[in-house]
């Protein structure tokens, strides 16, 4: 048993000594005498430490009582480390092998020890380095249809989900923080918000543009009052690790229930910024537009798998209490429950369209932006990088009802990137 002791920010002297007597790390790793640790994390909220002993690694994460990308000024509760080692447990149960295994937590010291993985990398380093990913859409597209299906009222049993609603519901605070970086501070002047020199005018338009923030207000409705299923709540590049052949999901802190297309529309649209982004990476142009195609071609892969999968579940593990047999397939209807999920699916499709457009506003006009165009050193070509993101961003927003498949959005993409 770990001893319980005050909260402490642990570094790589502390950490050893705070873990030694976690049960079955040492058989893991070997003896804590010789272990070696180092702090890596480069992210806007916690401390990430990677321990290696003589038998193998893991990664130790420890939350802050603040952001750590504002500092002591923005505090935040610790239980933020509660919410996602519940998130890693249920996430990695509905689709296993796709999240990192947990070896031990720490409630007191909001500290979970996690898989170490390696070699993978984060993905925005890869679409950065124009690597391509064969599985990659296959994976992320089976990751979500099974994640977002067994978490809902279609395959749960009815009082496991809402005890797990209820659980999830006390993540308020990072809720809180969704609700008013990704729906509200990109449309209007907030002390948060920052852009690229030479955004102002776009960022002013945007600002002025009703019907825009009308579709951010339902969208917010949306997130504020669906509990569909248990979402990641933040799955974007940066949450997904990646090898040639392998994909992990890691980072589920901002979990809670919400409607389905929001993970979607999230991963889609940190897709369609780092097509954007890559007019501004270097590469030479033959180069640069067989990569540009690739990205479309996984975002168009991602939705056709979630498609594909999401259906497989609906016919064999539909036992929820949305499931409904006894209207259709026990009544000898089948095909009425075939009509019933391609309703369903049609509008996961327009809230994934919505999602994914407001994500690449908060990303260019809000508090955390993205390093495909972070990196972009040249600020003109930054500017106009995400100056054509948002224009696409705007026309998924507006004009969700238009698209019927994904192969639409990638002509939009190509058309506003060549305009």
């Amino acid at each position: 048993m770990l001893d319980k002791r005050p909260y402490e920010p642990l570094d790589v002297g502390t950490l050893p000594r705070r873990l030694a007597t976690a049960p079955g790390l040492a058989d893991r790793l070997g003896p804590a005498e010789h272990w070696r640790v180092r702090e890596v994390g480069d992210g806007n909220l916690n401390l990430v430490f990677i321990i290696e002993g003589p038998l193998g690694s893991v990664i130790a994460k420890q939350a802050l009582p603040y952001a750590r990308c504002v500092g002591d000024s923005w505090p935040l509760s610790l239980e933020r480390s509660y919410f996602e080692y519940h998130a890693l447990v249920r996430l990695g149960q509905r689709d296993p092998g796709r999240l990192p295994q947990v070896h031990a937590f720490d409630q007191e010291q909001a500290l979970i020890v996690m898989d170490y993985l390696a070699p993978h990398v984060i993905l925005r380093k890869s679409l950065m380095a124009g690597e391509v990913l064969p599985q990659l859409d296959r994976q992320m597209g089976q990751y979500l249809a099974r994640t977002l299906f067994r978490g809902s009222d279609f395959a749960l049993e009815t009082a496991h989900r809402k005890r797990d609603l209820a659980l999830f519901a006390g993540n308020v605070e990072l809720c809180g923080i969704s609700e008013d970086l990704i729906f509200t501070d990109p449309f209007c002047v907030s002390p948060r918000n920052r852009i690229t020199p030479g955004l102002e005018e776009d960022a002013a338009a945007v600002r002025a543009d009703r019907d825009l923030k009308l579709a951010a207000a339902a969208l917010k409705r949306k997130f504020a009052t669906r509990a569909e299923t248990l979402l990641h709540g933040d799955f974007h590049s940066g949450s997904v690790m990646v090898t040639a052949q392998d994909s992990r999901v890691i980072d589920p802190e901002f979990a809670f229930y919400g409607p389905m297309g929001f993970d979607i529309g999230a991963f889609l649209g940190n897709l369609l910024m780092a097509y954007f982004a890559q007019a501004g990476l270097g590469a030479d142009e033959r180069a640069r537009g067989a990569y540009e195609d690739w990205i479309l071609q996984l975002m168009e892969g991602v939705w056709t798998s979630f498609e594909k999968e999401f259906a497989q579940l609906w016919r064999t593990e539909r036992s929820g209490m949305l499931g409904l047999a006894e209207l259709f397939e026990d009544s000898g209807d089948a095909q009425g429950a075939e009509a019933a999920r391609a309703a369903l699916l049609r509008d996961i499709w327009r809230d994934t369209l919505g999602f994914a457009g407001i994500e690449m506003h908060r990303r260019i006009l809000g508090l955390a932006h993205i390093p495909e165009f972070e990196t972009i050193a040249d600020e003109v070509v930054r500017a106009d990088c995400e100056r054509r993101a948002l224009a696409m961003g705007r026309r998924l927003m507006l004009q969700a009802d238009t698209f019927s498949d994904p192969r639409q959005v990638s002509r939009l993409a190509r058309s506003v990137r060549l305009a």
